[in-house]
């Protein structure tokens, strides 16, 4: 089998035998790009050509658009930020460059991370490696797409509220939204600064386990970042479940899922008891209300980050021919006008009318006061059980185009998503099956605060059950 179709731990039993280089690696990684990203799109740039430097993980990855590395044109794929070349890496690249990973490009991703389906990129969408008619999910589809095509043996994404289990359950890969304040998020662009969190999209759990365990751990550059000693996650990878108490939530399973879906995370669950795991019906009865408390937090927090970019410090600027104010005035007018994207705009102006005199109240704050109430759900389950289970997505992957012009319907994409982001506990998503037409379905774990090991000793005791991970796309 070619070094670009293994996995990270497959990859390092090769280094350690000497049957293969990193060098030979990365040359045939990026063989796989030239060969198969004209159709999938998952990068907008290659990377510049890594140093080789020692270093105990030199394993091909894919850096999504709004990581921070040095002499790289990072825009987020917005138009507003296009020549922004950051002069430091972020903490998360450090670790990476630190542990000898080979950048092999910038990923592809929905304009500053608004989106579902990496379809508001200014360089265009990207296509779903399983069906090219389809998308890969969002925001950091680049990643995941890029993932299951092995353009990379595995990516960095971010994830404000499904943005890397949502497009890894699309793409049949695995991915991990860790605790808020887990992995450091200096360097990241921000989107909402509450909510954001960088995290692993690999090929397997054990991938996932291995990079969490490179890029985890205090940053005392990001003042959320939380000074908790980081665990080896590779001790979690425990092929036994038994006596864990998995919780299934009543609201999980109601109109709107796909009978496909909801038949493949059933015959889930059913192996899972098997396996020993106590299955316990839950309710968690304030979800419902995530969607709309999570589209007023996230908006307000969005308008007040994106502010910054006004054509004075960074990317285009744009100033009109005709004086219609002032020079100032007009130069930032124009340059936001033309820089950023529809949807970009859209979520500028519900997060500003949100934060606005005399809204506060009826907005912004009844959305955290929600979001409080959804913590507090989670929080009660977990005092007697490990972990949730839902479905990642309600629907596998949908066709290019079919919802860019129903916003709402594009939002309830992550419909079981955003309350892990809003309470801020770690969520991960497997693959569990596939559907008629090919297409894969992804299980999300959820566990309480700094519990990943929970999730990946369940995820792995799975996955060692089942072969939907071994399964890859003809491209």
């Amino acid at each position: 089998m070619s070094p670009h179709c293994l996995t990270a731990h497959a990859l390092l039993d090769l280094f350690k035998s000497s049957k293969v280089t990193p060098q030979e690696v990365f040359e045939d990684v990026s063989a796989r790009v030239k060969l198969v990203d004209a159709k999938i799109h998952a990068y907008i740039h290659p990377a510049q050509k890594p140093s080789f430097a020692a270093g105990a993980f030199p394993i091909p990855i894919g850096i999504k658009d709004n990581l921070c590395t040095i002499g790289e044109e990072i825009t987020c794929g917005s138009r507003i930020l296009k020549g922004f070349r950051p002069p430091y890496d972020a903490a998360v690249v450090e670790k990476i460059k630190r542990s000898g990973g080979l950048i092999v490009g910038v990923a592809n991703m929905d304009e500053f991370a608004f989106g579902s389906s990496t379809e508001s990129s200014c360089y265009g969408p990207t296509f779903n490696p399983w069906d090219l008619s389809r998308v890969p999910g969002g925001s950091s589809g680049g990643s995941a797409a890029c993932v299951a095509a092995d353009e990379a043996v595995w990516a960095l994404g971010s994830d404000t509220g499904g943005s890397i289990r949502q497009p890894a359950s699309f793409c049949g890969i695995v991915g991990m939204k860790p605790t808020y304040g887990r992995v450091s998020r200096y360097g990241l662009i921000a989107f909402a600064s509450s909510l954001d969190q960088i995290g692993p999209l690999t090929k397997d759990v054990t991938d996932c386990a291995l990079l969490m365990n490179i890029i985890a751990g205090y940053d005392e550059r990001d003042s959320t970042s939380v000074n908790v000693p980081a665990p080896d996650y590779t001790k979690a990878l425990i092929k036994d479940i038994k006596g864990m108490t998995i919780a299934i939530p009543k609201e999980a399973f109601v109109e709107g899922l796909d009978p496909e879906v909801r038949k493949a995370v059933e015959d889930a669950v059913a192996l899972l008891r098997k396996l020993g795991a106590k299955i316990k019906e839950v309710s968690l009865p304030h979800t419902p209300y995530a969607v709309a408390a999570y589209y007023i937090v996230a908006t307000a927090e969005a308008s007040s980050n994106l502010a910054r970019f006004d054509g004075v410090r960074y990317g285009l600027r744009v100033s009109p021919k005709k004086v219609r104010k002032n020079a100032l005035i007009d130069m930032i007018e124009e340059t936001r006008s033309q820089g950023f994207g529809n949807e970009a705009k859209r979520r500028i102006m519900l997060g500003t009318y949100a934060l606005s005199s005399g809204y506060y109240d009826a907005y912004y704050l009844r959305g955290q006061k929600v979001r409080t109430l959804i913590k507090g759900d989670f929080d009660a389950v977990f005092q007697d059980c490990d972990a949730v289970l839902t479905p990642t997505s309600p629907t596998t992957a949908f066709k290019i185009g079919e919802k860019t012009s129903d916003p709402l319907s594009m939002y309830l994409s992550d419909i079981y998503t955003i309350p892990a982001n809003l309470a801020g506990v770690p969520a991960l998503s497997v693959p569990c099956g596939f559907s008629k037409q090919g297409l894969p379905i992804g299980l999300q774990l959820t566990a309480k605060a700094f519990a990943e090991e929970t999730l990946l000793r369940i995820a792995y005791t799975y996955e060692q059950n089942t072969e939907w991970h071994l399964t890859k796309p003809a491209i």
